[in-house]
C-alpha cells in the first residue's frame, strides 16, 4: 500500500457521510461566531456590564484589529478578492459540473465566509468612520454576530439538506 492509498482510506473523500466534515463545519462556525471582529465574545458582554479598565481593553482591542483589517484590505485586497474569486469559482466547477464531492463540501463552507468576511470589512469600515466607543460599539459588535449566525444557520441549513440529499442518492437504497 502506498502513501496515497493510506491517505484517501484516512481521509474519506465522500465528505458528506464523514464525521470530519461536520466536526469541521461546527468548529468553523462556533469559532466565527465567537471572534467577533477578532474580539472575543465574552469580552464584549464585559464590555456592556463593566466600566473603566475592562471597557478600554476592549475599545483598544477592537481599536487594533480594525486598524489591522482595513491595512489588509487596502494593502492586498484586490488580490485576495481575486485569488478568493477563482479558488471558489474552481471549486463550483469541480463540485457542482463535475460532480466532486468533496469540492462540493469545500464550497459549502467557503462560500458562507466570503459573505462573512465581507461582513467584517463592512463592520470594520463603519466602526472606524464613523468613530464608534462605547455603547455604540458594543450594539454594532452584536449586531455583526447576529448577522454572523443568522448566516451561519443557513449556511448550515442548506449544508445539512445538500449532505441529506448526497448522502440518500449514492446509497444502496437511493441507487
Amino acid at each position: 500500500m502506498d502513501w496515497y492509498t493510506a491517505v484517501f482510506e484516512l481521509i474519506d473523500m465522500r465528505s458528506f457521510s464523514n464525521l470530519w466534515f461536520w466536526i469541521a463545519l461546527a468548529v468553523m462556525w462556533s469559532t466565527v461566531n465567537h471572534w467577533v471582529l477578532g474580539v472575543p465574545y465574552d469580552m464584549i458582554l464585559r464590555a456592556r456590564r463593566a466600566k473603566g479598565e475592562t471597557d478600554q481593553d476592549f475599545e483598544d482591542l477592537v481599536r487594533i484589529n480594525v486598524n489591522r483589517i482595513l491595512l489588509i484590505a487596502e494593502e492586498s485586497g484586490v488580490l485576495l478578492v481575486g485569488f478568493a474569486s477563482f479558488l471558489l469559482s474552481a471549486l463550483v466547477l469541480l463540485g457542482f459540473v463535475y460532480d466532486r464531492e468533496f469540492a462540493q463540501a469545500l464550497v459549502l463552507l467557503g462560500a458562507p465566509m466570503t459573505l462573512v468576511t465581507w461582513l467584517v470589512m463592512r463592520t470594520a469600515k463603519v466602526i472606524r468612520v464613523r468613530d464608534l466607543h462605547g455603547p455604540e460599539l458594543v450594539k454594532r459588535l452584536s449586531r455583526h454576530r447576529v448577522m454572523t449566525q443568522v448566516i451561519g444557520i443557513i449556511s448550515l441549513f442548506v449544508t445539512a439538506l445538500w449532505g441529506m440529499l448526497q448522502n440518500f442518492s449514492s446509497s444502496a437504497l437511493g441507487g
